[in-house]
């Protein structure tokens, strides 16, 4: 049985690899000129987390998929690329295990099987953390959380910079989805307009039939940063976690027996975290930032 992406926040049909590519590599030389965006430490400062020993470590398989950028996916030159590829080698740098590391891309739909049936050691792909999962599997300490954010529309004036400002405004957000709930939950005296698509979402913000919008950041920023905006709109206040409704964040899936090399992956992700390597990963693929 295929478990969904985290919060379902593929962009296969939203915004092609092409378009991914072109907003990603035009972004870096806008981005040097604004502050860098700034990732969130989900590890306390503090926290000193054990290395295990690794030396009877045969080999380390981290298993991937490629329809997920920018967390995966083939460039144009072919070559496996993304946040989740470039992390998984500077776990295997940190833990000094590289020359045992491999990174292999299957189909999303298989990965669970494939970690199940010991074809590879650990998942990195962006698996939605489940109660089920969790009985089967391991999970790594999250390394990144994907918030909601609002996106407004510039050419509608607000009176403050805060969701509080949208208070007299129309929130378009795509029905029966978890940002729906979240707002309604978070800001229930907003005048939520709902929408079928996503794509329909945008096309109103884009055309001022709301003034606003809530949604999954991820898709927002490289949407705000497209063509496709025209440069009508820019993100708004935020941004919003929560585990209630936006799950754990993203994690590495391994078997039950691997308890050793989980607490591993901890440290290694704990002493990225610390050290400014994995907000090097994230200015990579995030230059404009989720939050």
């Amino acid at each position: 049985m295929m478990q969904s992406k985290l919060a379902s926040l593929t962009l296969k049909g939203f915004f092609t690899l092409g378009l991914f590519l072109g907003v990603l590599f035009s972004s870096f030389a806008a981005s040097a000129q604004q502050a860098a965006p700034s990732l969130p430490l989900l590890f306390d400062a503090r926290e000193r987390l054990a290395r295990p020993d690794l030396s009877s470590l045969v080999r380390l398989r981290f298993l991937t998929s490629v329809d997920f950028p920018p967390f995966n996916f083939t460039d144009q030159n072919g070559k496996l690329s993304g946040f989740d590829v470039d992390l998984a080698r500077e776990i295997c740098s940190e833990l000094e295990i590289s020359d045992k590391c491999q990174i292999q891309a299957i189909p999303f739909a298989d990965l669970r099987d494939a970690l199940a049936a010991s074809q590879g050691d650990a998942v990195i792909a962006g698996l939605a953390v489940t109660p089920e999962l969790r009985r089967q599997f391991l999970f790594s300490r999250p390394y990144l959380m994907l918030p909601a954010r609002f996106v407004r529309n510039l050419g509608v004036p607000l009176d403050g910079k805060t969701a509080a400002a949208l208070s007299s405004h129309p929130v378009g957000v795509v029905r029966g989805t978890v940002h729906e709930a979240m707002l309604a939950a978070f800001f229930p005296t907003l005048k939520a307009e709902p929408f079928d698509t996503k794509d329909a979402l945008l096309a109103a913000l884009k055309d001022r039939k709301v003034d606003a919008a809530f949604a999954d950041a991820l898709q927002l920023s490289f949407w705000v940063s497209s063509p496709a905006s025209a440069k009508c709109c820019a993100l708004f206040d935020g941004p919003y976690l929560s585990e209630h409704f936006l799950g754990e964040g993203m994690t590495i899936m391994l078997r039950q027996k691997d308890s050793v090399l989980t607490s591993a992956i901890d440290h290694a992700l704990a002493t990225l975290s610390r050290n400014g390597r994995l907000q090097e990963i994230y200015l990579r693929y995030f230059p404009y930032g989720l939050y």
